[in-house]
């Protein structure tokens, strides 16, 4: 692991540990299998007591890893070919929203999702997975495009936000989410959603209405970063720790709100430790969901996604 995160240390320092070790033993020919093997199972019982008690601002780090595995890799991964799709018809293709059929176990789906790139260069031509309008309104072309041809919807969400820009704004880019989520209400396809990083406000929400909405274990999913409300409420970022926690942004606290569908196990230590396993996980869900989804017919599809959502949170009259 290259990048580590400070409550990680302990993690680290063993895995250092480990590491001079089987140098020693590879240079001095010495037969240090035993002290190995003891610093292995420290290591292993270090981690679990580590990444199980991880605080709401521990999650939003480990999201936010640099070597985490990204919507295309997934895509990769998951699927037996891809064929991207590019464009919203109107305006441009935006670089930060990526979709296009993908064929697994047989079957073709419409995968969309969040792209941040790799490295600097990347991201910064991923516009750090912050869409415009554009994106949407190609997200949601891709979307008809799937139900014109009867093929299910899956989505992957992992963007800190749409983005803020005044471009953005001009070309309408609360518009923009507000048409995909009452579209998406209404899709008559199934649609599954996965917040596979970070899941930041309108931004996510603009790709997240589904019938089955799952977050991976270390992600998170707010109306705001933690950094931003920190600076609203207390005028400066150093109060970040404290607003995760009372965000209550992790996929636990989501889920005991109701506010999600299920919690999908990462690899110990999160998804860049086994990026393969991970999406074999993620596909293993997606085709047990689709099998049961397709089983419905459309009006009950619909009717129970919209009952879902409009269940959530309280209204007073």
């Amino acid at each position: 692991m290259n990048t580590s995160f400070d409550f990680e240390k302990p993690v680290a320092d063993l895995q250092l540990q480990i590491e001079k070790v089987k140098q020693v033993a590879e240079k001095t020919k010495l037969d240090m299998t035993a002290t190995i093997q003891e610093l292995e199972t420290k290591l292993e019982l270090t981690k679990a007591e580590v990444y199980s008690n991880l605080s709401g601002w521990h999650q939003v780090q480990i999201s936010r890893h640099p070597e985490r595995p990204y919507t295309l890799q997934y895509i990769e991964m998951i699927c037996d070919d891809f064929i991207e799709m590019h464009g919203d018809r109107t305006v441009k293709d935006d670089k930060a929203i990526v979709g296009g059929f993908g064929t697994l176990n047989g079957q073709t789906v419409m995968f969309i999702g969040h792209q941040k790139g790799l490295n600097t260069k990347m991201r910064q031509y991923r516009n750090f997975g912050m869409a415009n309008p554009e994106g949407y309104r190609k997200a949601l072309r891709l979307m008809k495009l799937a139900e014109k041809f009867n093929k299910p919807v899956v989505t992957l969400i992992d963007t800190p936000g749409a983005y803020p820009g005044l471009e953005a704004e001009e070309r309408g880019q609360g518009e923009a989410i507000a048409r995909n989520l009452l579209e998406m209400s209404v899709l008559q396809v199934p649609i599954l959603c996965f917040v596979v990083g970070e899941g930041a406000s309108g931004g996510a929400l603009g790709i997240g209405i589904g019938d089955r909405v799952y977050m991976l274990e270390h992600t998170w999913y707010s109306v705001i970063s933690p950094e931003s409300c920190s600076s609203i409420l207390w005028r400066s970022w150093d109060f970040k720790e404290k607003a995760a926690d009372c965000l209550k942004l992790t996929a636990e606290d989501m889920y005991k709100n109701k506010l999600i569908d299920g919690i999908i196990t990462e690899p110990l230590g999160g998804a860049h430790h086994d990026p393969a396993a991970m999406a074999e996980t993620i596909k293993a869900k997606i085709i047990a969901d689709l099998k049961k989804l397709r089983k419905l017919n459309i009006d009950q599809l619909v009717t129970e996604r919209i009952e879902k959502f409009c269940a959530m949170g309280v209204v007073t009259e």
